[in-house]
């Protein structure tokens, strides 16, 4: 079911140009949002299109499997968005080298599900209306002393407690409010969206504030269950003091302030619109992408290289659009990967 119908212009990403012909059966396993809305077999459709004896194994319960896949050798592609700490270090250990990702679709701006965008709110009589990602790990983070890339841990992302944000004044607030503590709101860290995060925001740390109250979904006995972005926006709408990350919804229209989001402090804000969402000019843009195998000094299975090809086309993307759930990727961003599938295939 669609569930937007607005239309990007899709005139500047290429057509789709076969390298080589492809048959055979192409192995995609993970995320099941893409089998559940179709999408995986329009993709597999249209790519059948440009070769007609290429057929698609689609194994898609869950993106937890996407990982053991690939480095179980059951799969040609993964999707998945954000692989954990062990998805990495299992794919080392086994087979000696990382997974390489693709991105191939932007996060929904606000369907559920289909990794719905990151929104940072506040109390809608708070005076503030943005923040830069500086600010939001000075808020949300603590002090540590490194982050992760992948697997590998890099003490370059170390900061010491002074880059710590504690009270209102250090976001600008003045009179009443700027003595205030700031109330952290977010999700369980063994959520996705807490790993997403923190990988955008943290340095991929796993130092948060120390006053974060963190949510998960709730079945109470009667089976009435409530979301953690539920839980958490229902904060927001008493606590003053509060801020909070919550993947957005309609629902939540009204209830709170979103604010407009920078890179930097000073840098040019963003308001949360599906518009800057798509364009991924807002920082906290989310992706889904299709993760191979590939070890240091081969190359990229064709298969898997002129699908990926394939999806990134504006043939592909145009799929996403009709589909009404994901975003369709911007010209930038197709350009790079693009550009990261040639160097493999060389």
């Amino acid at each position: 079911m669609q569930r937007y119908a607005y239309r990007f212009d899709l005139s500047g990403l290429p057509r789709y140009e076969p390298k080589r012909t492809i048959s055979g059966v192409i192995r995609l396993w993970g995320n099941n949002y893409i089998g559940d809305s179709g999408l995986a077999e329009q993709w597999c459709a249209g790519f059948r299109e440009f070769h007609p004896n290429a057929n698609c194994e689609l194994v898609l319960p869950t993106a937890a499997v996407a990982a053991p896949s690939l480095y179980f050798g059951l799969a040609d592609l993964a999707m998945n968005h954000e692989l954990t700490f062990y998805d990495y270090l299992s794919h080392v250990r086994i087979l000696g080298y990382e997974p390489t990702g693709f991105s191939i679709v932007t996060g929904s701006y606000d369907v559920r599900g289909w990794q719905n965008s990151i929104a940072v709110i506040v109390h809608k009589d708070n005076p503030i209306s943005k923040i830069s990602l500086r600010e939001l790990d000075g808020v949300f983070g603590s002090e540590r002393a490194g982050g992760w890339v992948g697997a590998s841990w890099e003490p370059a992302f170390a900061r010491g407690p002074d880059d710590n944000i504690r009270t209102w004044r250090q976001l600008g607030l003045k009179g009443n409010w700027a003595e205030k503590v700031i109330n952290t709101y977010g999700y369980s860290l063994r959520y996705a969206t807490a790993l997403e995060f923190s990988n955008r925001v943290l340095s991929s740390s796993d130092k948060w504030n120390e006053n974060l109250l963190a949510y998960g979904n709730h079945v109470a006995p009667d089976g009435t269950r409530t979301g953690q972005a539920d839980r958490i926006v229902h904060h927001m709408e008493t606590d003053l003091q509060g801020i909070g990350y919550v993947r957005w919804h309609p629902a939540f229209l009204g209830r709170v302030k979103v604010l407009q989001i920078s890179e930097e402090p000073g840098g040019e804000y963003f308001e949360f619109t599906v518009e800057n969402v798509q364009a991924r000019r807002y920082p906290l843009w989310g992706d889904q992408s299709f993760w191979v195998s590939v070890a240091p000094g081969s190359t990229i299975k064709p298969k898997a290289a002129e699908f990926i090809r394939y999806v990134l086309s504006r043939e592909g993307q145009e799929r996403i659009m009709e589909d009404g759930k994901y975003l369709p990727l911007p010209v930038e961003a197709v350009k790079k990967q693009l550009d990261k599938l040639a160097g493999l295939e060389q």
